[in-house]
């Protein structure tokens, strides 16, 4: 019977997260570098980030998947393995082929591939084990080899129907091919490969059948590991403190400039959320030239560095949909099918445009003319709806110039975008979320999906890691010269 396949449906972890200011019991503020350590304990360590990882990683991404190990064929690594791997399949085929014929090698192949099955059997496949013993009974295939009846062919066709009643129907098409292949070399060759892949499959089968029980122990695994590295390496929250102490800045900063008459000695102080949601959004748009990422956040820098580009690029378009609204006074977005086709044309041209200046500025170069382009298309449709010469110049000139961080458009859509995103991040009702006006309304979908991707990973980390923010933030928050037992004696 065919193993079920799960789906790569996101589960949500309980939600416990900390509340403002949560408590923490044994943790403080890091300071100093980390002591020497010994040989015994960098493994150790390396082990507990190892499994940190990897934990986290099967958690969070619902769409985790073990895949075969295959080294690059251009690579060193792979092109030994290719050579060993050539010369064992030669030497078997020489076996095989001599006078007599010797099948050492073979019955060893054929014991590994009966290991390789049993470890693909459930607990309730009783029959089925009882089956693999009888078909290969490794006692009575010596007997057979030493009396010169061994048929491998025919015990191969017996591997190959276990396989069949046991792979994903992801693998059925490879196992049929294997019913295809005369020569017994190439046969066992393609057994092994096949018996590969649905090892994987089984790993993948099962990580996905528990990940609802590892999301209820996510947390509290991730705390205590995390707790572990830290009391073996006390400064591995030095750059988490210095991001919210940066994040704490901006939010203050932004409070003081809110106010009627703001001042340099404004006690308005930020809530712990507030520098929390501004510190997440910061990442969205970190400096890959600053090594000094958050100690608490690795483990998702790539989803958020993935985020990142996606904001860049949205921000980008939604910019260049208002430009060129203001431009054609909104005439041309009135015709059907024309907001999605310049939203294809954006997408395009400005993907892979985030790493480098030079990229950008050639990609709004060629989406500016792309762009003039449709317009006066859509416009000739019109009773008089030319585009002036003018007109054209001046959106091209306004795309172009978009490559600017500076750009007033680029960074007004920016804001409204961090808007939205600090109101997703706050939740509950969906009306305290910031109206979305032109030229958002028309990437709703987009930034609806961003927004809760980012949420997800914000809502996960902040459950496991708040209590190793609260100390840091209490110090944050604290006015200076007070302490915790002067305030909680008032």
């Amino acid at each position: 019977m065919n193993q079920p396949e799960m789906s790569g449906r996101r589960e949500e972890p309980t939600d416990d997260s900390p509340a403002d200011l949560p408590s923490l019991e044994k943790l403080d503020s890091p300071a100093g570098s980390p002591p020497t350590a010994s040989l015994s304990s960098l493994m150790e360590l390396e082990n507990c980030v190892s499994n940190l990882s990897l934990a986290h990683e099967i958690v969070v991404n619902g769409d985790f998947r073990l895949k075969p190990r295959s080294p690059p064929t251009d690579s060193l690594e792979g092109r030994v393995t290719d050579a060993v791997h050539r010369a064992f399949w030669d030497g078997l085929r020489e076996e095989l082929s001599s006078d007599p014929p010797s099948y050492s090698q073979a019955v060893k192949l054929l014991q590994e591939v009966k290991t390789m099955l049993g470890s693909l059997l459930l607990p309730a496949h009783v029959r089925l084990r009882s089956r693999l013993d009888e078909g290969l009974d490794m006692e009575l295939i010596q007997q057979q080899v030493q009396h010169g009846a061994l048929d491998l062919h025919r015990l191969a066709g017996f591997v190959v129907d276990m396989m069949a009643s046991l792979c994903a129907p992801v693998r059925d098409p490879e196992v049929r091919a294997l019913r295809g292949l005369e020569e017994p070399v190439e046969l066992l060759r393609g057994i092994f490969r096949v018996l590969e892949l649905m090892k994987t499959d089984m790993v993948n089968f099962t990580i996905q059948s528990l990940r609802p029980h590892l999301l209820q122990q996510a947390v509290q695994y991730e705390r205590a590991k995390f707790q572990q590295i830290l009391d073996q390496h006390p400064a591995s929250l030095d750059n988490t403190a210095a991001w919210l102490q940066a994040a704490a800045a901006e939010e203050a900063a932004a409070l003081r400039a809110q106010r009627d008459a703001p001042g340099p000695d404004s006690r308005a102080l930020p809530s712990a959320t507030a520098i929390l949601h501004r510190a997440y959004t910061r990442l969205l748009h970190w400096d890959p030239q600053d090594p000094k990422y958050p100690e608490s956040m690795l483990m998702d820098r790539s989803r958020l560095d993935g985020l990142g580009q996606q904001l860049h690029t949205l921000v980008l378009g939604a910019s260049v949909l208002l430009l060129t609204g203001t431009r054609c006074r909104g005439v041309a977005f009135s015709l059907e099918g024309f907001v999605g086709k310049l939203k294809q044309t954006i997408a395009a041209l400005l993907e892979g445009s985030h790493a480098r200046e030079a990229d950008l500025k050639r990609a709004l170069l060629e989406l500016g003319e792309a762009v003039v382009q449709q317009v006066k298309e859509a416009l000739g449709t019109q009773e008089g709806g030319e585009f002036p010469q003018e007109g054209q110049d001046l959106l091209r000139g306004q795309i172009s110039d978009l490559w600017k961080s500076n750009n007033p458009v680029r960074t007004l859509i920016g804001e409204r975008v961090q808007g939205f995103l600090l109101a997703t991040l706050q939740g509950g009702s969906a009306k305290r979320r910031p109206e979305l006006h032109f030229p958002l309304g028309l990437v709703s979908p987009e930034l609806a999906e961003l927004g809760t991707a980012f949420g997800q990973i914000v809502h996960f980390n902040r459950t496991v890691f708040g209590p190793f923010y609260a100390p840091i933030l209490r110090k944050l928050l604290l006015p200076s010269g007070e302490s915790e037992t002067g305030e909680d004696s008032r």
